[in-house]
């Protein structure tokens, strides 16, 4: 069977005509680069997964169950980066981090990995993410070589993405009150109303209005809902990639950092 190249793969893109056509694609272009692994994923607002690519479905069924989307350092990075990265340059200090990477390595998407960040009309956010088991000097090799090529294939990939699921371009949120964010954060990384409510010295009532307040403009279904809507559509940060980004959040007050005792 012939190897796709880079000049056949935007030539089909252009005729392709259905996801699978997509998939395929994305296939072929993974045996070009002679890598273990190439996968378009668009990050929903709903939190429901969508992409196509060479992931083991074990690992896609995987990574929706534990809900990884929540503490992902690539999705997270990437989010709240406007280039692509190497992804022995995010934040994997945490455990949780380290914990979702061994994971992932066990499932075999490999040890290194590229990720290109796509952004689409209504702030719709996608990723292309390559990943390959090898050594450093390999990777950085590759990456320096391919980099360019990856970038364009991102961009072009989530252009007809789009014409084929426009019905998943996530509408324009009204923006959450500062208080809104806040209660979302602290509930995002795990702690109880009573101790958000108290660490934002105000009632329980009052912590319940605001977080009605932020699921109704985030049109969430439930609490849970809209904390994982606020994390999908940047309103909130969490995980080991919030140490990177830039502005002030509560969690970083280090009197905040630790839980209210009992």
């Amino acid at each position: 069977m012939k190897t796709l190249t880079l000049n056949d793969f935007f030539r089909n893109l252009e005729i392709a005509e259905t996801i699978s056509d997509l998939h395929e694609l994305a296939l072929g272009l993974r045996d070009h680069y002679r890598i273990d692994h190439l996968v378009y994923h668009w990050i929903s607002a709903d939190g429901e997964p969508y992409g196509f690519g060479s992931y083991p479905g074990e690992w896609a069924q995987r990574y929706v169950e534990k809900d990884y989307l929540r503490i992902d350092p690539v999705v997270m990075g990437c989010y709240h980066g406007a280039h692509p990265v190497d992804w022995k340059r995010l934040d994997w200090s945490s455990k949780v981090a380290r914990d979702f990477r061994q994971d992932a390595i066990s499932f075999g998407i490999g040890n290194q990995g590229y990720s290109v960040p796509v952004r689409g009309p209504n702030g719709q956010f996608a990723l292309l993410s390559a990943s390959h088991t090898c050594g450093d000097d390999v990777w950085e090799a590759f990456i320096l070589e391919n980099q360019r090529d990856l970038i364009l294939v991102a961009y072009y990939l989530n252009q007809k993405a789009l014409e084929f699921e426009v019905s998943r371009v996530p509408e324009v949120t009204r923006p959450l009150s500062p208080r809104e964010v806040d209660a979302l954060t602290f509930l995002a990384m795990g702690y109880a109303r009573g101790q958000v409510a108290e660490m934002l010295a105000i009632s329980e009532h009052t912590l319940r209005a605001y977080i009605e307040s932020a699921r109704f403009k985030l049109g969430a279904t439930n609490t849970m809902h809209a904390v994982a809507k606020a994390i999908n559509d940047g309103h909130i940060i969490i995980g080991g990639a919030s140490r990177a980004a830039e502005g002030a959040w509560p969690g970083r007050d280090e009197r905040l950092e630790r839980p209210a005792q009992n």
